[in-house]
């Protein structure tokens, strides 16, 4: 059009781009979960939307799209929807995008403001990072929650469509349910709920998790990430065998001791557990009988019943008291000597609070012990 007739008509026309210019594409992407009530059952959901509009913001494509399971983690399902934005966008053949987002922390760890530390955002932010080299141009905008609204829409819309799937398949056979740690269907029954999370995972897995937990000498608590609460070992009897039950069982009673009160049977075939209160105290027969180099530090094993010294921490030394068996005996048990010295040629430390070994794998000296006590390896 001829600059005189533009200046006449021209507001009635928009202005062409100028030949190679290509103005940024916006981008609205929404992902949300919800806890939806299915056959009189609470079940996770989530879904993802996506609006991609024009420089004047005219939408010209909408994604709405289910996920196959929920992650229980709100940033995790929002990047999941920034993907599938980008893939779709990459899929046209755009160079320049505008992107809107609406959670502040997404949009920190987009920009770089802040470091992401959740292990499964990471991955996904690294894909992000992927997506964004097919574009010549990315420009990160922090919206408010208004002007995603139609992404919301879809996202809802995803979760809808899932919600009425479910609610027409009840009748057939029961709702399948997503473990979040394998990504498989199980059926309910097949699903362990943990007692004051009710998190829920299948019992595969959380027999697996348990049995990690307790052969690394850890109390075990919810797999959930973020999640603190502890396991109980009544609600543990559904799937561990009765070799892990007396593993769990024991792993709690050694939790539940503080480190200076525990006492453990010097006979090593029992090596029972026990606390400085629990130590069984022999009645004593009257003054005259006792003998001159005292039983004060005599005690009985609460299991085996042997006699041992709560002084040396040994089999009981009749007729000695504990200075003469210290002096007679100089050197520490066969099997400590043996310790230390596999500590020393391992380069491994002792816990001066829980005096457990630690052996350095990698990173810095810096180490916390499971009571929290900080000190360092060299």
């Amino acid at each position: 059009m001829p600059e005189e007739e533009w200046e006449d008509w021209g507001d009635e026309f928009e202005r062409p781009m100028a030949k190679g210019e290509e103005r940024p594409v916006r981008v609205y992407f929404k992902g949300i979960e919800s806890n939806e009530m299915v056959k009189g059952r609470i079940v996770k959901l989530a879904g993802i939307g996506v609006a991609i509009c024009d420089e004047s913001d005219r939408v010209v494509l909408k994604i709405s799209k289910p996920l196959p399971s929920a992650v229980n983690c709100r940033e995790a399902v929002e990047v999941k929807a920034l993907i599938e934005a980008l893939d779709a966008l990459v899929g046209l053949g755009v160079k320049k995008i505008d992107v809107f987002v609406d959670y502040r922390a997404l949009y920190c760890h987009i920009t770089g403001k802040w470091i992401v530390k959740q292990r499964k955002v990471v991955n996904l932010m690294n894909r992000v990072e992927l997506l964004k080299r097919n574009f010549t141009q990315v420009n990160v905008y922090f919206a408010p929650r208004w002007d995603v609204k139609l992404a919301f829409k879809l996202a809802r819309d995803a979760i809808e469509s899932q919600l009425t799937k479910n609610v027409e398949l009840s009748g057939n056979k029961d709702v399948q349910e997503a473990c979040t740690i394998c990504l498989e269907d199980n059926e309910p029954s097949q699903m362990f709920a943990v007692d004051g999370c009710l998190h829920r995972f299948c019992f595969s897995c959380m027999k697996q998790h348990v049995e990690v937990k307790l052969l690394h000498g850890l109390l075990p608590s919810c797999p959930h990430e973020g999640c603190k609460i502890r396991l109980n070992v009544e609600s543990c009897r559904k799937f561990l065998t009765p070799k892990l039950l007396g593993i769990m069982i024991q792993r709690v009673k050694e939790e539940s001791i503080p480190v200076t009160e525990k006492i453990y049977c010097p006979y090593p075939k029992c090596s029972a557990l026990m606390s400085l209160n629990e130590a069984i105290r022999p009645k004593m027969e009257s003054s005259s009988k006792q003998p001159a180099y005292g039983t004060s530090g005599l005690r009985k094993c609460i299991q085996c019943n042997g006699s041992f010294c709560i002084s040396c921490k040994v089999p009981w030394h009749e007729r000695m008291s504990c200075s003469d068996y210290k002096r007679l005996n100089p050197q520490k048990h066969g099997e400590e000597v043996k310790l230390k010295a596999l500590a020393r040629q391992k380069l491994w430390r002792q816990c001066v609070k829980c005096n457990h070994m630690i052996e350095l794998a990698e990173g810095c000296f810096h180490m916390t012990c499971r009571y929290s006590f900080l000190f360092f390896l060299f």
